[in-house]
């Protein structure tokens, strides 16, 4: 905040309400729609074929840790193991990251709950294989071997490991889902893959699926806010293209340009020479 410009403050307050404005609005009740896309009915899909099959189901968050993708993933998770505990599915969860790995516990306990079938519930189906990433990798593709998986789903953040696992479900025919917001992975999702979520498609799916206001609503604030940003960098191009803040000399005689730029200390203070050398 020191160092924060008073076009700084400004513009991100001007960001921030509308997330939470959306966010109230849906908790109050408001229904927000939000466009189905073909990767969710993929997710039905692959989870009725897989009980057809009589296989396992298998949800990886890959490399994700304790942050909002992960929030937006366990969406998705809790509503692909009510799934799974309705249809009395076995259900895999292999985790990278033991702080996730309680999270995602905790997720799959509720949904087994919510479907009134916690006695299906195996506590040996939430598994954590390793840190290392490709250590990581060999023990997913170990299970996924195993248990002759029917359908695998990959939400979340991969790297350099993210076709082995994407390989490792091909290999034995399983249905795959894949989402991410690594841009550098999805070409191989796209690859390996039946139905690949790309980028924000991931939140949107979460929040579809989950119906959570929380959720629901900062997807349609953060909408607006992109709209907001869009229109203020259309806007100042134009202004820079039309209206140049600079006189013939050279010399800057924008007062507001100068004031939107200075720190906000400096700005409130009045300083006009902030090194006082006198000068």
């Amino acid at each position: 905040m020191d160092h924060a410009t008073p076009a700084a403050v400004i513009l991100s307050l001007v960001l921030l309400a509308p997330i939470f404005y959306y966010i109230f609005k849906a908790q109050s009740g408001l229904k927000i729609p939000i466009r189905r896309i073909p990767g969710i009915d993929a997710i039905n899909e692959a989870i009725g074929r897989t009980v057809e099959l009589g296989r396992p189901i298998s949800f990886t968050t890959g490399l994700t840790g304790v942050n909002a993708l992960l929030y937006a993933c366990l969406g998705t998770l809790k509503y692909v193991a009510r799934k799974a505990a309705m249809f009395s599915s076995k259900f895999f969860v292999p985790c990278s990251d033991p702080e996730a790995l309680v999270l995602t516990e905790v997720t799959t306990q509720s949904a087994y709950r919510a479907e009134k079938k916690f006695a299906l519930y195996n506590p040996e189906s939430i598994r954590f294989l390793s840190e290392d990433q490709f250590a990581y990798a060999a023990g997913y593709m170990g299970l996924v071997h195993r248990e002759n998986v029917g359908a695998a789903f990959l939400f979340g953040s991969f790297a350099a490991e993210s076709l082995i696992l994407a390989e490792a479900g091909q290999q034995i025919g399983a249905f795959q889902v894949a989402a991410t917001t690594s841009p550098p992975q999805v070409p191989f999702f796209i690859t390996a893959c039946d139905y690949t979520l790309i980028g924000e498609e991931l939140y949107a799916a979460g929040a579809y699926l989950s119906e959570d206001p929380v959720q629901t609503g900062s997807l349609k604030g953060q909408d607006i806010a992109k709209a907001i940003l869009l229109s203020t960098v259309i806007l100042g191009s134009l202004i820079a293209t039309f209206f140049p803040t600079t006189s013939s000399t050279g010399e800057d005689d924008n007062y507001l340009k100068r004031w939107l730029e200075t720190p906000w200390t400096t700005a409130s203070s009045g300083e006009e020479n902030p090194k006082g050398d006198g000068n």
